[in-house]
This record gives structure tokens, C-alpha cells and sequence, in this order.
């Protein structure tokens, strides 16, 4: 199981909220290409980019901050916030971006999303953020009526290569994972499933692990790391370094299947 550490992004700098609530915002640190390589040289994969300004206002804001640290690292990224144009999405494939997480348009431009996925297969991957079982779109700033598993089941379809949960009320708590959300997600789609949200220990990760045989073969861990509660290290030697270890670089999630 890859074991991802997230880079949240918000007026340049790295931060963390606490359930999505923008006016709960920890700076960690004002260079986030630092934060990039300490995770890098702790022995990442891969690296989960959020531009939370970008989320807010459906546009990138943060381009700046994730061209510097796709430059600064030899670690694979994947980046959301914001994306709801092909513009966006080719920009920062073009800086040499992985993968996209696509979101508030998975459930406002279903058609959109079946285009990426045709055009770029293997690099769209759809971020269902939830609410009480609800789909959060716009940063989180509003709540739909669609359930989580219904649009995965949707996304799946349209060909995204895999689904990230975030369970929202988990969400910087460190509280620790929603398993029976995922149980339920993953008895509903084939494609993998990156786990986020409340992780706060290595005991966590290891109860997400017993999930990696129904399809969670990611899990994305963010305020543990920066507050010490997660070594990476320790992390990554619990339960391993995943099984993007020996694909060539220049694959997505296609490599999963």
C-alpha cells in the first residue's frame, strides 16, 4: 500500500485545515518545495498536492508553488483543487504533473470527465469528498444530494482510474479512517481506492492494510506528519512502499491493473 503524503496549498504556503473549514488554517511551513523534499528524501513515492485557493475559486491559484516542487523532486505527484477546464488539467500535465484529481466536475460536467479520462487514460482520477455519505463540492463549501457511491460507480464507468475518499468529518480530526465507508465504497467499484482523511498512527495504517485486498491500495496522510504523530519512515516500513515501487516512472494508475 502507498503511503502519500499530502501538500496542502493556500496562499503559497503548506497548511492544514481542520474538516475543510478554510478559517481552521495551520501553516506548517512558507516553502512548500521544502516540505516536498523532506518527504522525498524520507523515501515517498508519490506526493498529493491540494491548492486549496484553487478549490475555493475553481481556478488554479498555486501554479507557481507546483511547478517549483515538480522541479525540486524525483517523486511522482498528483494535484487537485480547481481543476474544472481541459486548460487546467493539460497545464500542469505539461509541468510533468502524474496524475489530476478531478472533483467539483465529476458532479457538475460527468461529459467533461469522460473526455480526460479518453484523452489522458491513466492520469484522471476522481476525488469523491464526502459529507455524511454526501458528495462535498467547491472546496467543501457546498454539499450535493448525489451519495459517494453512486458517483463512483459513475466515475468508474466513465473511465476514471481510480477514486480518492475523503471522508470530511475525518479530515484533520486524527480521529482515524472511515473503514465502513470504504468497505462500502470498495464493495462498489473495481477501480483502487486511496483512502484520506483522520489518519493519526501507524495503528491506522495498519487497519487500512486489512482493506488492500478489496481495492484500497492508497491511503494519503497529512496533519499526522506534520504534527509527528507519523514517522514517514516508520510509516513506509509498516506497510511497505506499495506496488508502484518497481513501475517505470512514467506511469499512472494504469500500473495498478
Amino acid at each position: 500500500m502507498d503511503v502519500i503524503p499530502a501538500i496542502d496549498l493556500l496562499a503559497g504556503q503548506c497548511v492544514r485545515l481542520y474538516q475543510g473549514n478554510y478559517q481552521k488554517s495551520q501553516v506548517f511551513n512558507e516553502n512548500p518545495t521544502d516540505v516536498a523534499k523532506q518527504w522525498a528524501d524520507q523515501g515517498a513515492n508519490w506526493l498529493h498536492i491540494v491548492d486549496l485557493d484553487g478549490a475555493k475559486t475553481g481556478k488554479l491559484v498555486n501554479l507557481q508553488a507546483i511547478e517549483a516542487i515538480t522541479r525540486a523532486v524525483p517523486v511522482r505527484i498528483q494535484v487537485g483543487g480547481g481543476l474544472r477546464d481541459r486548460a487546467s488539467v493539460t497545464q500542469l500535465l505539461a509541468l510533468g504533473v502524474q496524475r489530476v484529481i478531478l472533483g467539483t466536475i465529476a458532479v457538475e460536467q460527468p461529459q467533461l470527465v469522460a473526455d480526460l479520462c479518453q484523452e489522458f487514460p491513466g492520469q484522471i482520477v476522481v476525488g469523491i469528498d464526502a459529507r455524511n455519505g454526501r458528495v462535498a463540492t467547491r472546496g467543501w463549501l457546498e454539499t450535493s444530494e448525489v451519495l459517494a457511491t453512486v458517483l463512483a460507480q459513475q466515475m468508474q464507468g466513465l473511465g476514471a482510474a481510480a477514486i480518492i475518499y475523503t471522508d470530511i468529518h475525518r479530515d484533520g480530526t486524527l480521529q482515524g479512517p472511515n473503514l465502513d465507508a470504504l468497505r462500502e465504497l470498495a464493495a462498489e467499484i473495481s477501480i483502487p481506492i486511496i483512502a484520506s482523511g483522520g489518519i493519526s498512527s501507524v495503528t491506522d495504517l495498519l487497519s487500512l492494510l486489512a482493506l488492500e485486498p478489496l481495492g484500497v491500495t492508497g491511503v494519503i496522510v497529512g496533519r499526522a506528519l506534520y504534527t509527528g504523530d507519523i514517522s514517514l519512515k516508520q510509516a513506509l516500513q509498516a506497510i511497505g512502499q506499495g506496488r508502484l515501487q518497481d513501475v517505470p516512472p512514467d506511469l499512472g494508475f494504469s500500473a495498478f491493473a
